[in-house]
């Protein structure tokens, strides 16, 4: 009985662990994305050419950062 109650909470607890781990990869993955993959894309496409569709990324990503600086 005693080993039983001890496989549940260990469960419960490492359940809260895997939680919280998916939580926090998703976060560092979106600062990642955001300081590093977005740069590096927008340098890519004007590289290419392509400054017509960078400059507009641009402008709403910068417009996004500055409403939620003010918020």
């Amino acid at each position: 009985m005693l080993s039983l109650l001890f496989i549940i909470l260990f469960f419960m607890i490492f359940g809260r662990m895997i939680g919280f781990a998916f939580k926090a990869t998703w976060g560092i993955f979106k600062v990642v994305t955001f300081l590093v993959f977005l740069p590096l894309i927008l340098v890519g496409l004007v590289v290419g050419g392509l400054l017509s569709i960078a400059f507009p990324i641009l402008l709403v990503v910068g417009v996004v950062n500055l409403f939620m600086r003010l918020t």
